[in-house]
């Protein structure tokens, strides 16, 4: 077995990472329902914030994928060697991708996609679910710094490889529209893998940095906010020597199969937003010690909460109910109670699934 070279590190759990999943949830509900809950005639404010909701929570939570993988390895010291490895994040992993197709079936049918094409239409939780069985076996390479800087270049390079080979890629996809939208659906593994990429080494840098005391991992996360802002002020320079049309907005990125990929600019935003959220969060529930319960169930139950809020928001809201909330008080409203039902949810999901798994003849998770 591989040694990672310094005493088993003891974490328990961390909230503060828990509350940027939730984050991220939050964010995704609102994405869904300002495109499902309103109509155009809500006008431009509409239009940026089914934007502006878009742009962070799928990346965060490919980053998390990364920054998270190499806890458990850290906290042992060891691997379970290259074959156990495989077994272990493939299980993990396939699991995940199985559960985005079940979505695909759970939603049919779905506007005016055949039910054929639409079961196959890949998504975050099928980026997720690759994501882990390819990147988890790599984390024992992190114990060399040669590897983590390496894997951060691999990163940038998938990004910009994607944009090299859009053109083609739009070729092939027409010629080939089901695999093509298997593989470049929403939130495609080339090239969101380069966020759980980035995520990773972070992660083993974070690992580091906590294992040296209190101190060492306040100024981790200091940085962190240093690096947002950094990007930020890139993107302010950006948009006021060369700016971009419209200056928020869809056309500014890339399509792929009418599906959504960040370009130049907005990476820097989101690279900000990101780095801003897990500092704060860090800050908050780290240093402050605030509790925020309903962030962290929102969290924990991430997974759960992705199916069911989609069945409540589109499945019987906007398509069986057809209701509109073209009123911004009465939209946000609405999406406070839908937050406050999938807590709720949340916490019962976390009561019943130990039951489930001891009936199921499985250890507790």
């Amino acid at each position: 077995m591989a040694t990672a070279d310094r005493r088993p590190l003891s974490i328990g759990r961390l909230h503060f990472v828990d509350g940027l999943r939730g984050v991220a949830i939050i964010l995704m509900v609102i994405n869904h329902t300002s495109r499902d809950w309103m109509d155009v005639q809500m006008g431009w404010a509409r239009y940026h914030l089914v934007y502006g909701s878009l742009i962070w929570p799928a990346s965060i939570f490919l980053f998390l994928v990364g920054f998270c993988l190499p806890i458990s390895y850290y906290r042992r010291g060891e691997s379970e060697g290259l074959l156990g490895d495989l077994r272990k994040y493939f299980r993990r992993g396939i699991g995940i991708i199985a559960a985005g197709y079940v979505l695909n079936v759970i939603m049919l049918p779905r506007g005016a996609v055949p039910p054929e094409e639409r079961f196959w239409h890949g998504g975050v939780l099928q980026t997720i679910g690759l994501s882990i069985i390819l990147l988890g076996p790599l984390v024992p390479v992190l114990r060399r710094q040669w590897a983590r800087w390496m894997l951060l270049a691999l990163a940038v390079l998938v990004y910009l490889s994607f944009g090299w080979s859009r053109p083609a890629l739009a070729r092939w996809c027409a010629a080939h529209p089901i695999l093509g939208l298997a593989i470049f659906g929403d939130f495609p593994p080339w090239p969101w893998l380069s966020a759980a990429l980035i995520g990773l080494v972070l992660g083993w840098w974070w690992l580091e940095a906590r294992a040296r005391g209190p101190e060492a991992e306040k100024r981790y996360f200091a940085t962190a906010a240093v690096v947002g802002l950094i990007f930020l002020l890139a993107y302010d320079a950006w948009e006021f020597w060369i700016p971009t049309s419209p200056r928020f907005g869809f056309p500014r990125d890339w399509g792929l199969n009418h599906y959504w990929t960040p370009r130049g600019v907005t990476t820097f935003l989101i690279i900000a937003g990101d780095a801003w959220l897990l500092a704060l969060c860090y800050w908050l529930m780290e240093v402050r010690r605030w509790q925020l319960p309903w962030l962290v169930t929102l969290g924990q139950t991430a997974l759960v909460l992705y199916f069911v809020h989609q069945l409540i928001e589109e499945t019987l809201i906007h398509r069986m109910l057809g209701l509109r909330f073209n009123n911004w008080i009465l939209y946000w409203s609405a999406n406070i109670a839908l937050i406050v039902l999938c807590v709720y949810i949340g916490r019962l999901w976390q009561t019943v699934k130990p039951r489930l798994r001891t009936l199921a003849g499985l250890a507790p998770a």
